[in-house]
């Protein structure tokens, strides 16, 4: 089917890392650890001697074939977890590949860091370095990957419960992701707001001001106009916290990728779904936080 079609495509569109998990380990870590945590947690009264019956597994077999013939027959609370991988065909620069992400390639804006480019203090007293970043990473200036298309198609067969996304380059709406699907957990550059008053700002209008080559300012209050971009400093938005905890534990499918998993709260949501909830991974590179077990596939 379509799904299947994706999935298959997606897998071998670059990324070099697809693993399946399910059922076969404990809690998704190998087998030999999974024995000493149960002992261990056995001898300090925290765990029942009394031996579990083996979870059902849920996959007829463990591959991709299995994955869309699950997805297609069985789920109806499908969460997806993206990072900037997904993009990167899309012409926009990952942050953490060596030699290409974004990080990488910042000096020329004489930063104290790569990362002050995003950092909400380092923003309030020196906010052009990041605005002619913007300029180049424009939403406008880029088309959605097959990865946003297939979540699309998630939605439409209504299998999608909710994207979780740590993007902010808005390609989900432009791929026509409802909105009540998404949860964009480092903001976007939808919207946007003054720092000092909070009057809200169209992407249009900020649009304008950054082609312009002018520092967006309020209109009310003169203080800087930001994109609705969640800078380190700064809070989630209350949407993710909400959400999360209202959808994880209804994840009957995840599907992880382009992340690497390292950057948290965003990472750990991997690990808050059922323990029987089968986990895809698509990822260039070993994913960190979060163990996926039974590797199947190497795409090169």
């Amino acid at each position: 089917g379509e799904i299947a079609k994706y999935i298959y495509g997606m897998a071998e569109s670059g990324d070099k890392e697809v693993e399946v998990g399910d059922e076969g380990t404990a809690d998704g870590i190998s087998e030999g650890t999974g024995d000493f945590l149960q002992l261990l947690a056995q001898r300090m009264g925290l765990l029942s001697m009394r031996e579990e019956a083996p979870a059902e597994r849920l996959l007829e077999e463990v591959s991709l074939k299995g994955v869309a013939d699950y997805i297609q027959s069985k789920c109806r609370n499908v969460i997806v977890m993206t990072g900037a991988g997904i993009s990167t065909a899309a012409g926009i620069p990952d942050f953490r590949s060596p030699g290409t992400g974004l990080y990488d390639n910042l000096q020329k804006y004489d930063l104290p860091s790569p990362q002050s480019v995003f950092d909400i203090g380092y923003f309030k007293t020196n906010p052009e370095p990041f605005f002619m970043l913007a300029k180049e990473l424009y939403p406008s200036n880029f088309k959605p990957t097959k990865c946003h298309y297939f979540i699309r198609l998630l939605a439409e067969k209504g299998k999608l419960l909710r994207h979780y996304t740590q993007n902010v380059d808005t390609l989900e709406r432009v791929a026509g992701i409802p909105g009540e699907k998404l949860v964009e957990a480092h903001g976007s550059f939808n919207v946007g707001h003054c720092v000092g008053c909070r009057k809200e700002f169209t992407q249009e209008w900020i649009k304008d001001e950054v082609f312009a080559d002018r520092i967006p300012h309020c209109d009310g209050c003169d203080a800087l106009v930001k994109p609705d971009i969640v800078f380190f400093g700064e809070p989630l938005p209350d949407r993710f916290a909400i959400l999360s905890m209202q959808d994880l534990p209804q994840c009957d499918m995840l599907i992880v990728m382009g992340t690497s998993l390292t950057v948290q709260p965003f990472a750990s949501l991997a690990g808050r779904v059922p323990k029987t909830t089968p986990r895809l991974l698509i990822n260039r590179d070993v994913a960190g936080q979060v163990t996926m077990t039974l590797a199947i596939a190497e795409c090169r």
